[in-house]
């Protein structure tokens, strides 16, 4: 990361001269004004947030998606862990949401005084009318910072349908108190994106498990994007519902990482608002290796199959959302900024009767995609499931699951394997170590989904500094 200093010696520097005769012991009056103004360019200088100092002296700023979540589905076909009752806040799954506001609250992995977030119906089967989106900063709860929340809009327009299996993004949002801030200071701070649905909405694009409270009105409440308070928003939710990408306004330099994965990717039996499953980990490595030249994102769905389902459709969803072979241009090459990929999958496959081969064939079609976009891979091993009572933990699992680990450490076809399975499996039982599995959120244990401690672990095992991008590949910078 470049030193905030460096504009300021640059500065200096370039106007040592003016400098000298100013502040000569007597230097003539005529030079006070100048001092005066060369002051002034430095204190303009040291008031420049940290990842803004540099805009400017390196090109154009270009947009890096700063969070995004797989719309992996249609409500309520998914995975959610710790949902309220629901019940009340959607009476109807076919009609959706019903004149109701939602207030999404999402963390940014990149911040900017400028953002554009992305909303998808593509697993709706009606068109879906949006109004009154606004964009501003979370203070606790689902209440926002006072004089934050700002208007955002569709082609200048405040509202706009979004036709079933289409996607799209809002203008340019400004978030103009982020230039008072820096970015050391916004870290782990979060966004409301709040937005009123008009009528109802059909069947809602959704992503289950957010393991993130976020906020709803009740039907027919109408619209309360504007409201600053959390009055209006009654029930909680532990699931995103129609965005699914929030992209930043960043430095030419800066790059996205795509951790993309099933439920241990997406984060089951992390902790509820902790932010602590593993690429979460590894968006904090990332962070002190290329500080705020990176983004990382979570594109995990749990129960999510490398192959299957053969057939995914919003009227036959399968749980797991569609395979990873169909997800990857919308949910993985579409993003902006793209430079890697950290890929762990395949338990669910071998669940659901998969051979090892036809795993591994997956596995080298996507890294075949991959390179075609000449895009960094890092392959993970695949993790133990040894004492799992249900398909994932079938007799026939575990030779398979170590045919495959064998071809990912020796295949050479990615840029780094990292080694999860060595970093968390008991060599004495084959399964997860004990400790990666003791006062498990999920309330039992189910010798599958590791605890914080066993993503901490994982994480530790991903190379940051193959994640670079080179200079010679593409920057993937999309200007949809």
């Amino acid at each position: 990361m470049s030193s905030p200093w460096l504009p300021i010696l640059k500065f200096v520097k370039r106007y040592k001269t003016a400098f000298r005769q100013a502040l000569r012991p007597k230097a003539d009056r005529r030079f006070a004004p100048v001092l005066v103004v060369l002051l002034f360019g430095i204190v303009s200088l040291v008031s420049i947030p940290l990842g803004f100092a540099d805009e400017g002296h390196h090109g154009k700023r270009k947009w890096v998606t700063s969070w995004a979540a797989s719309a992996h589905g249609p409500y309520p076909s998914g995975n959610a862990v710790a949902q309220p009752d629901l019940s009340f806040a959607f009476p109807s799954a076919q009609a959706g949401a019903n004149d109701q506001t939602f207030r999404l609250i999402v963390r940014p992995n990149l911040w900017s005084d400028t953002f554009r977030l992305r909303f998808s119906n593509v697993f709706g089967t009606e068109p879906i009318t949006l109004n009154d989106v606004f964009l501003g900063l979370q203070a606790s709860a689902g209440t926002i910072v006072a004089g934050t929340n700002e208007r955002v809009t569709f082609g200048g327009n405040s509202i706009v349908t979004i036709q079933p299996g289409e996607y799209l993004w809002s203008d340019a949002v400004d978030q103009s108190y982020v230039k008072h801030w820096t970015t050391r200071l916004l870290e782990g701070k979060k966004l409301a994106v709040s937005f009123h649905v008009v009528g109802t909405s059909g069947l809602m694009t959704w992503h289950a498990k957010s393991r993130q409270t976020s906020y709803v009105t009740n039907p027919g409440a109408g619209s309360h994007s504007q409201d600053v308070l959390d009055q209006a928003f009654p029930n909680s939710t532990t699931s995103w519902y129609f965005l699914d990408a929030v992209d930043a306004k960043a430095s030419p330099d800066a790059f996205l990482v795509v951790a993309l994965g099933d439920s241990i990717t997406d984060g089951t039996a992390s902790t509820l608002n902790g932010d602590d499953r593993w690429p979460d980990d590894l968006y904090r490595r990332l962070h002190a290796r290329y500080g705020d030249k990176v983004s990382l994102v979570d594109e995990g769905i749990g129960g999510n199959q490398i192959l299957g389902p053969a057939v995914y459709t919003p009227q036959q969803p399968f749980s797991g959302g569609p395979s990873a072979i169909s997800r990857l241009d919308r949910d993985v090459f579409s993003l902006s900024g793209l430079s890697g990929i950290v890929w762990l999958e395949g338990i669910n496959d071998l669940g659901a009767n998969a051979t090892a081969d036809a795993v591994i064939g997956g596995i080298q079609q996507i890294v075949a995609r991959i390179r075609q976009k000449r895009l960094k891979i890092v392959q993970a091993t695949i993790t133990s499931s040894v004492g799992n009572t249900g398909g994932d933990g079938a007799p026939q699992v575990e030779p398979r699951r170590q045919t495959i680990n064998a071809f990912i450490r020796t295949a050479g076809i990615f840029d780094s394997v990292a080694d999860f399975d060595a970093a968390t499996v008991d060599p004495a039982t084959g399964s997860l170590r004990a400790e990666f599995l003791v006062n498990s959120t999920l309330g039992t244990i189910d010798h599958l989904h590791p605890n914080r401690a066993g993503y901490l672990a994982m994480s530790a095992t991903v190379d940051v500094n193959v994640l670079s991008p080179d200079d010679d590949r593409d920057e993937h910078d999309h200007d949809h």
